[in-house]
């Protein structure tokens, strides 16, 4: 009987959250009827026992379009919402918020009043389960300053090539596994038992870090680190929360312009696979392409490009052509051992390895690819009259570029002598494209740039392309000169220097026409390549290190990723210190050339704004926060109704984007599946009288595990359309 009790009330209360339906004339009105709504929309009041809950999440999902399609909104501050624009389907809601368990899943249709019922969590340990990643992430110990520099495996299992504790956070955060997987997740915070029995939590991670395609990678991270100490630590991390540690912090509900946003989420590709990035539309000119589809970058997992129209909400595939049949492919990896969800299988088969893309004005996409192996034509290399060649020849390259123009369905093939990675087009008039060669853990060798326009007149590859090593005018004399001295030797003041920097990112200042590019390697920097009247015998390089040696600076900030740059030439960066860093050149006291121009030249450059949330626990009074930053991107146009010129950071821990609006850090997170994790963003306007409905920001989903999300294993990579209206209840 009491079992036939509690489903009659459970049954109940899931009428009772319909809000106003049937004997509506018996009763009075549902909280929430009198809000404005358009039939394709839904609107209610999210309350629990506290009341009106303010602040958080409703989320619509729904698979009866031609994908997967997810939108969730927040409500304001009486507990009102306003789901808006909805397709024409059947819909389940939920409410999701901090300090709440979510409320049952209703079935609804656009056009009604559907009120939501959470209930309290019943403890800290209910509460914690949507918390960001970051809030678990921060639990994760780290070595104090006494451990460094490391005394290697026989001592202190810290590499003796880790000097400080920011290089040692540098890999845990920026270039070691956060790069590819979410570790504050809950399938990385646990030892999950398919990965099999083992003596203790060390012997887990290490088995861990072997699974699968990435292995080689993952297993490089921690030997950088130091294995011994690093597989201790993160054993550390997990026993801890396994025997029922939580997270020191809470997360706050969304406030003020957050509880404006509006995210939309498409599914797309398989669930075997993953993204990098997703391309809408011409970075300079962003009404290209409005309203139209979306291309993925699906990088070391597959040839197939996913295509998604977010108009009819459909998804379609190509396959990027390689022009050897002979290129390799990634599904000949090595694997140390099987992956606990696809087994000792290759998942992964990719030939071009497509990185990243971006669109010109005709919407024609072009991708850094690989095209064949990785041994350079005759022209790239030593004997050579191409110019760049004879001034610095390449043997080989791994990454090349292509094209497709969606109008005619062709790709074109270009082979380049140096490496692509991400790439960007200057606003000249010119249409070249200038590339960043990646450069994450080890030196860079060149940057190269790539003339579209010579080559759609001429059709000729080499003549069209161009490259350059990093020569700093270390004599002051404001030009490049012959017979560098080498990167390994002293400065000359009567010579310039060759300079090995990893440039990772790639921007055009649009004030000059100079590249910028962030420099990875610890502590990271920017750099700065002045083309010239001839490049690349003209081209110069000036380099920027952050302060993190400096005893005058007021942070210690460290560790770059992807950088972007702004209207004013003042470059952005999530760095691994926790903040949001810019540098502007203009601020420079010293001279930007000359024997002491080689990178601590100008601290008075740099600037810091912290990321919300905690540090970590043994570092929470220090300034920053454990989250971590694996792209920036400075929306230049006003794409994402927050104002032109807003830096916009990728929040990987706190599964979310960070944008920085005069001078606070907003917050836009999504709420389900937990687990959002990019690496590409860049926003478009679909069109610019359609107020904050004709505009928005565009993410794919970065983690290369999909089923690390809180979905599980047969999730699928995605799509994220981030906009921001005026008011929780626009419609």
């Amino acid at each position: 009987m009491a079992n036939r009790k509690a489903a009659f009330l459970a049954a109940a209360s899931g009428i009772l959250a319909l809000g106003a339906f049937g004997l509506a004339g018996c009763q009075q009105e549902a909280p929430g009827a009198d809000i404005a709504i358009d039939n394709d929309d839904i609107a209610g009041v999210v309350t629990s026992a506290n009341g009106p809950e303010a602040g958080v999440w409703v989320v619509a999902e729904t698979d009866d379009l031609g994908t997967k399609f997810v939108r969730s909104v927040v409500t304001d501050d009486q507990g009102r919402y306003v789901m808006p624009d909805l397709p024409a389907a059947n819909y389940q809601l939920f409410a999701r918020g901090y300090g709440l368990v979510d409320s049952p899943r209703v079935t609804a249709k656009p056009g009604v009043h559907l009120n939501l019922a959470p209930t309290v969590a019943p403890d800290e340990a209910a509460a914690a389960k949507i918390y960001p990643s970051l809030y678990w992430f921060s639990l994760l110990n780290i070595p104090d300053d006494s451990n460094f520099p490391g005394t290697g495996q026989e001592g202190n299992g810290i590499s003796t090539d880790v000097k400080t504790r920011g290089q040692w956070i540098h890999y845990v955060k920026s270039t070691g596994c956060y790069s590819c997987h979410q570790f504050g997740s809950e399938h990385v915070r646990e030892i999950q038992p398919e990965l099999g029995e083992f003596d203790n939590a060390v012997d887990a991670w290490t088995r861990r870090i072997m699974s699968g395609q990435a292995a080689t990678s993952m297993v490089d991270s921690a030997t950088r680190m130091g294995p011994k100490r690093a597989m201790e630590e993160y054993a550390d991390w997990t026993d801890r929360i396994k025997a029922g540690e939580l997270p020191f912090e809470k997360p706050t509900r969304p406030e003020g312009i957050e509880r404006n946003v509006v995210t939309t989420t498409w599914d797309w590709s398989q669930p075997q696979f993953y993204l990098h990035d997703a391309m809408s539309t011409d970075r300079r000119t962003p009404t290209v392409n409005g309203y139209g589809k979306l291309y993925g970058a699906p990088e070391l997992s597959t040839d197939l490009i996913p295509v998604l129209d977010p108009v009819a909400n459909t998804v379609t595939e190509i396959k990027i052509p390689v022009r050897d049949p002979a290129t390799p492919s990634t599904k000949d990896d090595p694997i140390f051992a099987p992956s606990t969800i696809w087994g000792d299988q290759p998942i992964w088969d990719s030939q071009t390895v497509t990185h990243n893309h971006m669109m010109d004005e005709r919407g024609r996409v072009w991708f850094a690819s690989r095209i064949g192996p990785a041994d350079n034509p005759a022209f790239c290399k030593a004997g050579s009259d191409h110019p760049s060649a004879k001034l610095t020849p390449i043997e080989r390259s791994g990454r090349h570029l292509s094209m497709f123009d969606p109008a005619t369905g062709e790709w074109k093939l270009i082979r380049t002598c140096f490496d692509t990675h991400h790439l960007a087009f200057t606003e000249d008039g010119k249409n070249t494209l200038w590339f960043s060669r990646g450069g994450v853990n080890a030196a860079g060798l060149t940057i190269g740039w790539f003339d579209t326009k010579k080559y759609e007149e001429t059709g000729d590859e080499a003549a069209s392309q161009g490259w350059t090593t990093f020569v700093v005018d270390t004599n002051g004399n404001g030009k490049r000169d012959p017979n560098p001295v080498g990167p390994n030797d002293p400065v000359d003041p009567t010579k310039d220097k060759i300079m090995e920097l990893g440039n990772y990112s790639v921007s055009i200042s649009p004030v000059d026409g100079s590249i910028w590019g962030a420099v990875v390697p610890f502590p990271s920097g920017f750099m700065r390549v002045i083309p010239g009247d001839h490049p690349p015998e003209t081209t110069l390089t000036q380099f920027y290190r952050m302060p993190y040696n400096d005893p005058n600076s007021p942070v210690k900030g460290h560790s770059i990723r992807g950088a972007d740059i702004d209207r004013n030439g003042v470059m952005w960066a999530g760095v691994g210190s926790g903040h949001i860093a810019s540098f502007d050149v203009r601020k420079c006291k010293a001279p930007l050339n000359g024997p002491n121009a080689t990178g601590d030249h100008c601290p008075e450059g740099w600037a810091f704004y912290e990321m919300p949330g905690p540090n970590f626990k043994n570092m929470k009074d220090a300034p920053g926060s454990a989250d971590t930053s694996y792209y920036a991107w400075v929306d230049q146009f006003n794409t994402s109704n927050l104002g032109d010129n807003t830096p916009v950071i990728i929040g990987n821990a706190s599964e979310s984007l960070l944008a920085l609006v005069d001078g606070k850090v907003v917050t836009m997170h999504v709420p389900y599946p937990t687990g959002f994790f990019a690496k590409g963003l860049e926003g478009r306007i679909d069109d610019p009288n359609a107020g904050w409905k004709g505009r928005g920001l565009w993410v794919s989903s970065g983690q290369r595990t999909m089923a690390h999300m809180e979905t599980g294993k047969g999730t699928k990579p995605k799509v994220y359309h981030f906009q921001v209206r005026s008011s929780p209840l626009d419609k």
